[in-house]
């Protein structure tokens, strides 16, 4: 009970429940700490209810719909193969509220508070909540501002109607028969693919000169190669320049080298990045914590802001926006404000992408090796030469492995391949602990495995590769 307006008193507050803030709040809690989770939408934030999870069901989906129809090269075929759209959205929907539904679980074990809601800083040390029913005051000797990001609108490009969000495209009444994708980075890839194996003829605009500009080209070329496989169209170099729509489709004028051109579909899917949401009424201008030119808060190795008891993790501070580097920080922030020594090191962060085939990478590629002063061997083994894939029917692809020549030392990987997502687990922590090529290759793996290509591009690093030739 509050009498008055007197401040609740607390140890620590988090702002955003997304993978950042919820994990936060658990670690807290678990060095106990009493803790209140504040979140205007859900528990679970973006990844949870409108990004990672929903959008990775859909692609699981639309993976078990490509199957269904080319199943010939097993010997297994099947007639008038269709898709019912709304039990497709059923089952997203469903795996959606059974992951956040655990999450609140997580909160109630754990003793958190939830409050649904914003919040605003009144100072250093204390905020104020609000929503519909109550705004009640909380005083509290550390916070943790997770309040992640949000897609970036275009002025020519404005979401509404037909023009979507990442939001939007996940939540589509039914397939489309057609659709334009502003940007070929993970989103739109993603998603783009996710479409044309529904069927959808899908269309890429993308400003560079190749889709997924963060991976190197002998991968991003596979998954070009896949893509059009489906019919999706790849238009590279290119510039987006307007859009008019109507209530039936969307037009897009674009040009390319100078000509220019123009495109109309049922929707336009606008997937140029994510701002962070350090904008809005949270009050960090009020407290005065510094931000950086793109809006991104300035922490330290544990967190830390130039206010010693505000903390940021996520999407709002430098580095890429990826959900399980938010938990990640989110652990490091809630020991160092126990008095803990954590200290972030993204050294091992991983990188994927859920495209057919899938993307992976850890570590340094080769060129950062280079560029930072390594003496450099690297090699790549190839899906082909491993029973498993093959009896998968998924031949395509590699794993990349790259190391200090000097000592056998561990410094990256790349995989590009089914399951990538997964492989890359054991390579992230061979960088971790310190592991050398030898210590890979002399882990005997168990047969017929995926995993055995870690094991055997390992060997053809070292210069004794046995199921290929060197």
């Amino acid at each position: 009970m509050v009498v008055g307006d007197a401040s609740i008193e607390i140890d620590t507050l988090v702002i955003g429940a997304g993978p950042g803030g919820y994990v936060a709040a658990i670690r807290a809690a678990q060095l106990g700490q009493k803790v209140l989770i504040v979140d205007k939408s859900e528990l679970g934030g973006v990844c949870l209810n409108r990004g990672c999870i929903p959008s990775k069901a859909l692609i699981s989906a639309a993976h078990q719909y490509e199957a269904a129809q080319h199943g010939e090269v097993f010997g297994v075929t099947a007639e008038n193969v269709k898709v019912d759209w709304s039990k497709t959205q059923e089952f997203k929907n469903g795996v959606v509220k059974r992951m956040t539904t655990g999450v609140t679980s997580l909160m109630k074990g754990n003793k958190i508070e939830v409050f649904s809601g914003e919040a605003m800083f009144i100072n250093t040390n204390e905020a104020r909540l609000f929503n519909e029913h109550e705004s009640p005051r909380y005083k509290f000797n550390n916070c943790i501002i997770a309040t992640g990001s949000r897609p970036i609108e275009l002025k020519p490009f404005p979401f509404g109607g037909r023009i979507l969000s990442s939001t939007e495209a996940l939540d589509l009444p039914e397939i489309p028969k057609s659709m334009i994708v502003i940007g070929g980075g993970y989103i739109g890839a993603e998603l783009g693919q996710m479409y044309s194996k529904f069927g959808t003829k899908v269309t890429i605009i993308e400003g560079l000169d190749t889709v997924l500009p963060g991976f190197d080209k002998d991968m991003t070329r596979l998954v070009a190669k896949n893509m059009a496989k489906t019919g999706i169209e790849i238009v590279t170099n290119a510039k987006a320049e307007s859009a008019v729509q109507n209530d039936k489709e969307v037009t897009v004028k674009y040009s390319v080298g100078g000509e220019s051109k123009e495109i109309t579909a049922d929707y336009l899917l606008v997937t140029v990045g994510r701002r962070p949401n350090t904008d809005g009424e949270l009050g960090l201008d009020l407290i005065g914590v510094e931000l950086d030119e793109r809006g991104l808060i300035k922490v330290d190795h544990q967190g830390r802001t130039n206010i010693p008891n505000i903390y940021a993790i996520g999407d709002i501070v430098p580095g890429l926006a990826l959900a399980h580097k938010a938990s990640y920080e989110g652990k490091i922030a809630a020991e160092a404000i126990s008095g803990h020594k954590s200290v972030v090191d993204y050294k091992v962060i991983p990188a994927v992408v859920f495209t057919d085939p899938e993307c992976s990478s850890v570590g340094l590629t080769e060129k950062e090796a280079k560029d930072k002063g390594f003496k450099v061997k690297a090699g790549k083994f190839p899906f082909a030469g491993n029973g498993r894939a093959v009896s998968l029917n998924a031949p395509e692809g590699f794993i990349k492995i790259v190391a200090n020549s000097e000592n056998n030392l561990v410094l990256g990987a790349q995989i590009v391949g089914i399951e990538a997502s997964n492989l890359i687990a054991e390579l992230g922590l061979a960088i971790e602990m310190g592991a050398t090529l030898e210590d890979i290759a002399l882990t005997i793996h168990a047969h017929p495995t995926l995993g055995e290509i870690v094991m055997e591009a390992a060997e053809l690093v070292e210069g004794h590769p046995i199921h290929v030739v060197k």
